[in-house]
């Protein structure tokens, strides 16, 4: 019988990611998408990320138990944008919580975002439509994301998550240290 692992979008890019993080670890996999709220702005700044990531998560379990979904894993993936040495960066926040309740939090590399953006953004706009606006390609976020972009497809948003991903998992691998 597969695992099941619920993540809390229905963004390709999202549960590709979650299946690529979790397959290093699990053999027998089944990821769902489902869409949920984050419960934060559309553009999370600082700690929201890591709020509507973990948010998300929550959502997820109390869908798994009142379904009936026997899932074991659940998946808050949030971007978001945090200040850090007086710079904005760029940052996926995840939170993996297991069927217990346990959660596991990691982040992705951070990019730095340039100033114009920034204002777009505090002015409550998102940096998907940020990036919509200037690459022509309103589907982006769903695609290599404002990072593909800006590295000329070097480095992709789902690369990005995986990393985040993967070190999100890691509570669940060390147990004994973490719960």
């Amino acid at each position: 019988m597969s695992m099941k692992i619920l993540v809390g979008s229905k963004n390709p890019v999202k549960i590709d990611a979650t299946r690529e993080a979790f397959s290093c670890y699990y053999k027998d996999i089944e990821v769902e998408g489902i869409e949920v709220n984050s419960s934060v702005p559309t553009q999370p700044i600082d700690e929201e990320t890591f709020e509507g990531a973990e948010h998300r998560a929550k959502v997820l379990k109390i869908f798994n138990e009142k379904a009936r979904i026997n899932a074991s894993f659940f998946v808050g993936i949030e971007g978001g944008i945090i200040n850090i040495y007086s710079k904005w960066f760029g940052i996926g926040a995840v939170c993996i919580m297991d069927d217990k309740g346990n959660s596991g939090f990691g982040v992705s590399p951070m990019f730095e975002i340039w100033n114009d953006a920034i204002d777009e953004l505090l002015d409550g706009s998102e940096l998907g439509d940020v990036m919509a606006e200037l690459t022509g390609d309103i589907d982006i976020k769903r695609k290599g994301g404002a990072i593909g972009f800006l590295t000329e497809g070097v480095v992709e948003r789902k690369e990005l998550y995986v990393s985040a991903l993967k070190l999100a998992i890691v509570p669940f691998l060390k147990k004994d240290l973490y719960f």
